[in-house]
């Protein structure tokens, strides 16, 4: 790559630090941050656009978990062939066991608490937690306080980055990883329990006569398990901005799942631009739900909320945002985002509730 590099006209030493006045940097990238990338000093924002016909324009979903098409039940928002993305706000407890034989799951536990007892043993979870379930794995899921949820289905496995010279104890370390003990399920004597099985995307079911989570012992590298965001360490740089990639939290085939949580921003003092980079992201799609915090970078987006930015529109800090960033030497935001290699589909429920005039967002100064 470096013997290819070229530059011409007004740039900077370094990308993201001491942009030229007057000019704003947009990256313009390969392969998700990872591959050929170039910076394009701009004399206006990418993101000043005064009118968008046609479908390619950024997306939002404001909080929708109190929607009645959401209680008790997962609502798929987005959909291509390596990921599908839901929504659920879940009340009481599951009428009967699970196996989803066609995904991966990873459930992201925006509010509440409860318990996933599976053939591995029983997973508690709180708030902020991630939770992996294994394609093929039977579970139950229990309600202890009601819970808003973001469930990720995966055509495959769900698997951790690699921390190259970070080091093996970056990001989180291992022991921050919840694995279950071995434990059979706290329902007995009943006369039938039931195990709903997603195949091909139709339900079947299997009738016992006994509890099928009666598993006394287990071992092997495929289980069941669980990380908080909250267990998060990111990745800091008080002179560069650290672009999203750095960020990776869960890696599968043509995703990642990202995790932004609390930290320092960059020095102002060091010229570092302090909020995200002006980008069109050309290889992914990009969806961010929003957990909690101040999205500072955002002007009205509540926890909860989810935006959408599909290749080829460009997208970056709300103008507000640039101010906002020079106050601000801390961030308290958390927020989970997915990156997709192939184009994401919405679906006719995310289209009904989506506000349609959030393109018009970035006019308003």
């Amino acid at each position: 790559m470096a013997e290819n590099f070229k530059a011409s006209g007004v740039y900077t030493k370094q990308a993201h630090v001491k942009i030229p006045e007057g000019m704003f940097e947009e990256e313009h990238g390969r392969k998700g941050f990872f591959g050929r990338v170039s910076h394009l000093y701009h004399q206006n924002k990418p993101t000043d656009w005064t009118n968008i016909v046609g479908e390619l324009r950024p997306h939002n979903l404001p909080p929708v978990f109190g929607e009645k098409s959401l209680q008790n039940n997962f609502v798929k928002m987005f959909y291509n062939t390596d990921v599908e993305v839901y929504l659920g706000t879940m009340t009481a407890n599951f009428d009967s066991f699970f196996r989803n034989a066609d995904f991966d799951e990873l459930f992201f536990i925006h509010e509440g608490e409860g318990k996933i007892e599976t053939i591995y043993g029983h997973i508690p979870f709180v708030k902020g937690d991630y939770i992996i379930i294994p394609r093929g794995t039977t579970y139950k899921t229990y309600i202890s306080k009601p819970c808003k949820i973001l469930k990720i289905e995966s055509h495959s496995e769900f698997e951790e980055p690699t921390r190259g010279i970070l080091g093996p104890n970056a990001l989180y370390d291992q022991t921050a990883k919840f694995v279950p003990e071995a434990a059979v399920g706290s329902e007995q004597n009943l006369k039938e329990y039931h195990i709903d099985i997603k195949h091909r995307g139709k339900i079947s079911r299997v009738t016992y006569p006994f509890n099928p989570l009666d598993v006394a012992g287990w071992k092997g590298s495929l289980y069941a398990w669980k990380l908080s965001i909250y267990d998060y360490c990111p990745i800091n740089s008080h002179r560069y901005h650290i672009p999203p990639s750095g960020h990776t939290t869960f890696v599968a085939q043509n995703f990642v799942i990202c995790s932004f949580v609390a930290r320092p921003l960059e020095y102002t003092s060091e010229g570092v631009l302090k909020v995200p980079f002006f980008h069109s992201n050309i290889d992914y799609d990009e969806i961010l739900f929003y957990h909690q915090g101040n999205f500072f970078s955002r002007d009205n987006i509540d926890a909860g909320a989810i935006t959408y930015h599909p290749q080829g529109i460009h997208h970056g800090p709300h103008p507000k945002a640039f101010l906002k960033a020079n106050e601000n030497e801390f961030t308290d935001e958390y927020a989970v985002m997915i990156d997709a290699r192939n184009p994401l589909n919405m679906t006719p429920e995310f289209e009904k509730l989506e506000n349609k005039e959030y393109w018009k967002s970035w006019m308003l100064k």
